[in-house]
């Protein structure tokens, strides 16, 4: 942990203090024994996303992305689990970054006590770099692109099989989405994460699940397994995009950031985009209508261009919105109560993020954007 004065994306669409250290000039000597093309390597940018450290370098190669992680978070095996996933979709013609290796080969690097991972620069505009998660997609016409290369990625990813990750922290699976009884399951899991095990015991969180989740988990549990397993980005955002120009008719140029990926399903990816890019959450307290239904029809128009959707399809990706967050937000309260060491945040991640998204969706505009949705079927 840090007192740095860099400052990182708050939960309350806020600034605050960073969980982890920028990355310094001193680190970046250390890491080109490693990665000998930033040698000499000057630092231009430090991001503003929490979770881990990263920056932007340039250097005679030219730009390059560094990203650092706690190995609380990440180890080298774990890392490269999705950068395996990565390659894969570059191999099969998704615009993502390439990676660069150390003498051995490893993308995945541990090193100074800590985890590392060097991109070459993405190709497009980075039109959304300020942009906090939760904050919808501006205009349709992105979003219907947005869509469409997400559906471009699902149909690389389907020849891509690894096993599930190995770490619940800051993946976005959907274990629990797919269980018969979550409850059950999330005691079983506790063994292995006792971060989250010694929050929850301070929450009545069996009674919070039954009283509002699973009264919306239950009706997917079945259609879910007609639903293919299938490798999944699951922080398909703005941010998470490069863009041709600032025009509304750019494109997706690049796809970055696979921190979340894991097998899940295409539909599980689609209510991710959807969460992520059609509702303000961050303006919740407004009073102003956070959902974008607009944005919501673009992203699903986007996507059945590339691959069709049936109508009971439609229908189970509605369903799965209410839900879609339910293991990632644990995963959040796990990060922040344990290796993040801030209770004051994995409270937020329980009531605003957990539960909180999941009681929006029975407000009247949360039932409005459903019901656009199932409309479209």
């Amino acid at each position: 942990m840090s007192a740095s004065p860099h400052r990182v994306q708050g939960l309350a669409n806020d600034e605050v203090t960073a969980d982890w250290p920028p990355i310094d000039a001193e680190a970046l000597v250390g890491l080109a024994r490693h990665v000998p093309a930033l040698a000499g390597g000057r630092l231009c940018w430090r991001s503003p996303r929490p979770f881990s450290a990263a920056a932007l370098v340039e250097t005679a190669a030219g730009t390059l992305f560094v990203k650092r992680h706690a190995p609380s978070v990440r180890r080298a095996a774990t890392l490269a689990e999705e950068h395996r996933f990565i390659r894969h979709l570059g191999a099969r013609g998704v615009p993502v970054v390439a990676l660069l290796a150390d003498a051995a080969g490893h993308t995945a690097i541990e090193t100074d006590g800590w985890t590392w991972e060097v991109h070459a620069a993405g190709a497009g505009q980075d039109l959304y770099r300020q942009t906090p998660s939760w904050t919808p997609l501006d205009t349709p016409q992105r979003a219907l692109h947005a869509g469409r290369m997400l559906a471009q990625l699902h149909r690389a990813a389907a020849g891509f099989h690894a096993p599930q990750r190995s770490t619940h922290l800051l993946v976005a699976r959907d274990d629990l989405i797919r269980a018969e009884d979550p409850v059950a399951l999330l005691h079983a899991q506790l063994r292995e994460r006792p971060a989250l095990a010694a929050y929850l015991a301070q929450r009545p969180w069996q009674r919070d699940l039954q009283q509002h989740l699973l009264p919306l988990q239950a009706p997917v549990v079945a259609p879910l397994r007609g639903q293919p397993r299938l490798w999944t980005h699951n922080d398909w955002h703005a941010s998470n995009l490069l863009w041709s120009d600032p025009g509304e008719q750019a494109h997706v140029t690049t796809v970055l950031d696979f921190g979340l990926a894991a097998p899940t399903s295409a539909l599980f990816d689609l209510a991710t985009a959807i969460e992520r890019n059609a509702i303000a959450w961050l303006a919740l307290d407004t009073g102003v209508d956070p959902a974008h239904p607009q944005i919501a029809l673009a992203l699903l128009r986007g996507y059945r261009q590339v691959l069709p959707l049936d109508p009971a399809q439609v229908h189970l990706l509605a369903d799965l919105l209410p839900v879609v967050h339910l293991d990632f937000a644990l995963s959040e309260v796990e990060y922040f109560a344990g290796p993040c060491g801030s209770p004051q945040s994995a409270d937020v991640a329980y009531d605003t993020f957990l539960l909180g998204h999941a009681h929006w969706f029975g407000t009247p505009h949360g039932q409005a954007l459903l019901t656009a949705l199932r409309d479209a079927a």
